[in-house]
């Protein structure tokens, strides 16, 4: 298997896996999801649907669509900071607003609405999972993705 493949399916196969845990902290820890984590697992699931796809594309291929996912990652990682920074500041209003609306009226709300539903409020404290809150975890994996992608995207063809 080609090197720029597993790394493809490695960078799915993680997204995948996050959004696992997501829906796991949603069901058996109780965490809702808020508009931006909602947004956030677009992200995510953009980056595996990207990535998977790409994966089985001829190499010429791979570096429109790692650029596209690295677009993606980096998209997920504006999100995530706009969060970080709704978290800092309880006054800017993310909650039930008209994102929340908007997000809710999206056609993947209502055909998987188990992962693409809004319910929660984006300034609600959760306990850290080993010191960094969801949306930091969020933006670290953001940012490796979007390394590792843009890496990908500019490696030459052996």
């Amino acid at each position: 298997m080609n090197n720029y493949r597993t790394t493809l399916l490695s960078i799915a196969f993680i997204s995948i896996a996050l959004l696992g845990i997501a829906l796991y902290l949603q069901f058996f820890e109780d965490m809702l999801p808020c508009p931006l984590c909602v947004m956030q697992r677009y992200a995510f699931a953009a980056i595996a649907i990207i990535c998977l796809v790409v994966a089985w594309l001829p190499r010429a291929a791979v570096k429109v669509g790692a650029l596209l996912a690295a677009f993606a990652s980096m998209a997920g990682a504006g999100i995530a900071g706009w969060h970080l920074y709704v978290k800092a500041h309880p006054t800017v209003s993310c909650g039930i607003d008209p994102l929340e609306t908007a997000m809710n009226r999206l056609p993947f709300a209502d055909w998987l609405p188990f992962l693409f539903k809004a319910d929660g409020l984006c300034a609600t404290e959760y306990a850290p999972i080993l010191g960094l809150s969801l949306p930091q975890w969020t933006l670290v994996w953001y940012a490796i993705f979007a390394v590792v992608l843009l890496r990908t995207a500019l490696q030459r063809s052996r």
